[in-house]
């Protein structure tokens, strides 16, 4: 009997190295691990005093277990409302349109109260043709720098030749029931929502990384505040335009309020959520692989396909119970 080899790797703009096995990614590992003692970049040079001195009174086991689950599951946000700014257009009457219907159903879970509302995502494998389209909407979507990536395609190849397969397995945030990144925060930057979406507060984070080696799955990336033009005669000006996330804006060259010098992650595209918009992995996707709903509406699509029997979970022996699941 021949030993079946399996290769796997991560497509481009991923940065963390899984492996998967029969049970799903194993051993994810993000290259930020080992890169703990980076210096910080110059445009975070502001906040390098305060930020050592909170990481050293951050190690106590006093302030470890400050936070309880039940205060951070209701920390306030003022992007939990969903405000249009405008009245949407009515959707076109399009029978077995799936991305249709989806974008109705949304519109429809955005009139409940945000803790009545439970999103998910359903990736289906057997569509998945390994084009990084999702990757890309990502990257452009929410202003990602070199080295930030929130859904890479994972790339498997089994067998031996000529009988050989390939599997592409796009990984975003999990969003989980019970997310390890959570408890492990110091300063309580990670929360989670009501409506079960998992948030950084960039404010409040201090960049220890913790949450980048407590997840499980490799889904957060460090911003070290690097530039895709850098080393060029001149930073193009596309590349400082703020991204807006959690409900505002983030601009990169605010040293008080900026993504860089902490982690991040996928959020589910909150901000297109809250204007009536579905993800931008979910719109792009030219398989029609991705699936996005309220798993707290009977009559949803992604409820339907989470009932189906070929649902599969990455690593879920772990407890976390991700929100995010796969049709295999």
């Amino acid at each position: 009997m021949r030993r079946r080899k399996t290769l796997v790797r991560v497509a481009a703009f991923g940065d963390a190295d899984c492996r998967i096995g029969p049970g799903g990614v194993r051993g994810a590992t993000s290259p930020m691990e080992n890169d703990v003692k980076t210096p910080p970049p110059a445009s975070a040079a502001v906040r390098t005093a305060s930020r050592r001195a909170l990481l050293k009174w951050a190690g106590t086991a006093t302030v470890a277990g400050a936070a309880s689950a039940a205060t951070l599951a209701t920390r306030p946000n003022p992007a939990h409302a969903a405000v249009f700014a405008a009245p949407l257009p009515p959707l076109p009457d399009a029978p077995g349109n799936a991305l249709l219907r989806m974008q109705g159903e949304l519109r429809r879970a955005m009139e409940k109260p945000i803790a009545e509302r439970r999103w998910a995502m359903g990736i289906d494998l057997r569509k998945c043709i390994g084009c990084s389209a999702c990757t890309i909407a990502c990257v452009a979507e929410n202003k990602l720098p070199p080295g930030v990536v929130y859904r890479p395609v994972i790339e498997e190849t089994s067998g031996e030749y000529p009988h050989v397969t390939r599997r592409f397995t796009p990984r975003p945030c999990m969003q989980c029931e019970e997310p390890p990144c959570v408890p492990v925060c110091p300063v309580s930057a990670t929360y989670k929502r009501p409506d079960g979406v998992v948030e950084i507060d960039y404010k409040a984070c201090i960049g220890c990384r913790y949450c980048i080696t407590a997840c499980p799955y490799g889904a957060r990336t460090f911003d070290a505040g690097e530039y895709y033009t850098s080393g060029t005669p001149r930073r193009q000006p596309y590349e400082e335009q703020p991204s807006h996330e959690y409900g505002r804006s983030w601009a990169r060259t605010d040293d008080k309020a900026s993504p860089i010098g902490n982690a991040r992650k996928c959020h589910f595209c909150v901000h297109r959520l809250e204007a009536g918009m579905l993800p931008a992995c979910v719109t792009t996707c030219i398989g029609n692989a991705t699936f996005f709903g309220d798993m707290n509406d009977p009559q949803s699509l992604i409820h339907e396909l989470a009932g189906r029997p070929n649902v599969m979970r990455l690593k879920e022996e772990l407890g976390t119970k991700p929100r995010v699941f796969y049709l295999t």
